[in-house]
């Protein structure tokens, strides 16, 4: 089975740090990354995953157009097993209080520390490969 994580931000440049990040991941094939610049192109993505199975979405908040907030209820009921883990230059407890109630599995501020989403990508991994 193919798994994959969507990456949603609206910067170019994280698409490039994503990769960089899990290089050795990738190349080893445990998982693939796909990554949406606007919230309407994670809907599609999420809608039409391919032959992969969807494991995770890390969401940026701030986007223009629809933010993060407002695609993440989107995405929970579209498939809601999957965990959204929402990312934010301002983690104030009104954003972590309005993602929780969306269904964010998990807030984290930037800059971003690949060791928590590692982990959190090595979790879901697991728990994959223990249903199978």
């Amino acid at each position: 089975m193919s798994v994959l994580i969507l990456v949603v931000d609206d910067e170019p440049d994280v698409a490039d740090l994503f990769r960089q990040q899990f290089r050795r991941e990738l190349r080893a094939g445990r998982f693939g990354l796909a990554f949406a610049h606007s919230a309407a192109e994670a809907l599609e993505r999420i809608r039409a995953p391919g032959d992969s199975t969807l494991i995770l979405v890390f969401s940026d908040i701030n986007m223009p157009g629809v933010t993060g907030l407002e695609l993440l209820p989107q995405v929970k009921r579209t498939c809601p097993d999957v965990p959204v883990i929402m990312i934010t230059a301002y983690g104030d407890a009104e954003t972590r209080r309005r993602a929780a109630e969306g269904g964010a599995a998990d807030v984290l501020v930037k800059p971003i520390d690949f060791t928590v989403l590692r982990k959190e990508v090595d979790r879901r991994l697991a728990e994959i490969d223990a249903a199978a």
